[in-house]
């Protein structure tokens, strides 16, 4: 098994993170996936954003999508939606962490995935395991993951209570106990965020299912 490459907020290493330009560099490094954040705005668009705030105009969740309209990334790029990155990652497989998400707009969510050009390449995970369990009770068939930034107890309890089938771990907490843990079970681990050739290779050795870093060529790199 060859781990999958993931972009972290697409190539952020080599471009600004979850902008149209760090997911075109990562298609053009040949990443095999990406993973982003998003926020539902007041009105229930899904902007691609890390954080809930934006500097200068204000916090994502309690404003429309029209007071963002006219504000520029550092980069001198338009925040993109959902919408607007899925067509500019055609092909490869996309992981939308959800930040923020009130439920009224999980359709939102779920009709957005499915216009994407390839639905079936489409996950989400977040830190909010609540949010995972919401979305799975009502589309079961949905690719769904947690994040965790411990070593806990039971990883897998968590895993199911969520019905998540990935666990997102964060990449130094990885050993070879608990990759074995999460394939005995049948399910898969990515290890986020790796960026240095050393621990890349490690996790290689490893056999994570997937690895997400700012350097798809880095991670590339590394694979045998």
């Amino acid at each position: 098994m060859t781990s999958r490459v993931i972009g972290h907020r697409g190539a952020s290493g080599h471009a600004l993170e979850n902008s149209p330009a760090a997911f075109r560099k990562a298609v053009q490094l040949g990443a095999d996936g990406v993973e982003l954040d998003i926020h539902a705005t007041a009105d229930g668009v899904l902007l691609v954003h890390h954080d809930a705030h934006v500097d200068g105009v204000g916090v994502i969740p309690d404003l429309p999508a029209a007071a963002f309209a006219g504000h520029r990334l550092p980069n001198g790029e338009s925040i993109p939606t959902l919408a607007e990155s899925l067509q500019l990652l055609q092909g490869l497989e996309v992981w939308v962490e959800v930040k923020t998400l009130p439920a009224v707009f999980d359709g939102v969510l779920f009709a957005t995935l499915d216009a994407g050009p390839t639905p079936v390449n489409y996950a989400v995970h977040a830190f909010d395991h609540r949010i995972i369990a919401r979305l799975g009770n009502q589309r079961p068939e949905l690719r769904r993951g947690v994040l965790l930034a411990s070593y806990l107890l039971d990883n897998l309890a968590v895993m199911r209570g969520a019905g998540a089938d990935t666990l997102w771990m964060e990449a130094h907490l990885i050993d070879p106990e608990l990759v074995a843990d999460v394939h005995d079970a049948g399910l898969e681990l990515v290890a986020w965020t790796a960026n240095e050739p050393g621990e890349i290779r490690r996790l290689v050795a490893l056999g994570v299912d997937g690895i997400c870093g700012n350097y798809p060529d880095r991670i590339r790199a590394a694979l045998p």
